[in-house]
């Protein structure tokens, strides 16, 4: 019989090393954060001031920042948008069902990656191949090689076309879903990038009142 395992090369580890700078960072930075994590063992599982956000993925958007949180303050909640998702909505009452949150946060911002493409364009990308779009002055063009899939046609991506409308929207269907209670007040807000500021939305503070 024919062993046809290969060798093992003593090398290869570096190699793939080498190969995912990233997370060589983050395991660096890691390890100094926990050289250094002292009493923050000790903190709570409820979150310690009692509120939860959510807000986009954008890498712009530091929360702990611009609403001054630390570690075990606050549930942060993030997606493509700060869209109400169905899962975000789950977690949401996850928070305040078991958590106790009693306050809650939605922020969207301007600028946002979002409000560049339709649900057809997102497809039609996804359609012609599975490699990172170009983003043009002419909106997100695919120049991938690799092959597509259709399944981005069963799947809404939640894009935004004004985002005051959007953060309003989002807390209507989150005020308005039956698993959460009347009494937790939503607020809507836009994060500006260029300022860091947080901009209330009018009709989100409407339609996110406590009951």
């Amino acid at each position: 019989m024919l062993d046809d395992q290969r060798t093992p090369n003593p090398t290869d580890g570096d190699e793939m090393e080498n190969c995912m700078p990233v997370l060589n960072e983050v395991l660096e930075v890691n390890a100094q954060y926990a050289a250094e994590f002292g009493d923050k063992r000790d903190l709570a599982l409820p979150p310690a001031r009692g509120f939860a956000i959510l807000t986009c993925m954008d890498a712009r958007l530091d929360p702990a920042k611009y609403a001054g949180l630390s570690e075990g303050d606050a549930h942060v909640i993030r997606n493509a948008g700060g869209r109400a998702s169905d899962d975000a909505i789950r977690s949401l009452v996850i928070s305040y069902k078991l958590l106790g949150t009693k306050e809650w946060f939605v922020i969207h911002h301007s600028n946002c990656g979002m409000e560049f493409f339709t649900d057809e364009v997102m497809r039609g990308l996804l359609e012609s191949s599975l490699d990172t779009a170009d983003l043009t002055e002419n909106g997100f063009v695919d120049v991938g090689t690799s092959e597509g899939s259709t399944e981005g046609h069963y799947i809404d991506w939640l894009t935004i076309k004004d985002q005051a409308q959007s953060v309003a929207a989002d807390v209507a269907r989150i005020r308005n879903h039956p698993l959460v209670p009347g009494g937790i007040p939503i607020h809507g807000f836009i994060y500006d990038v260029a300022t860091g500021r947080l901009v209330a939305v009018p009709e989100a503070k409407a339609a996110g009142r406590a009951r």
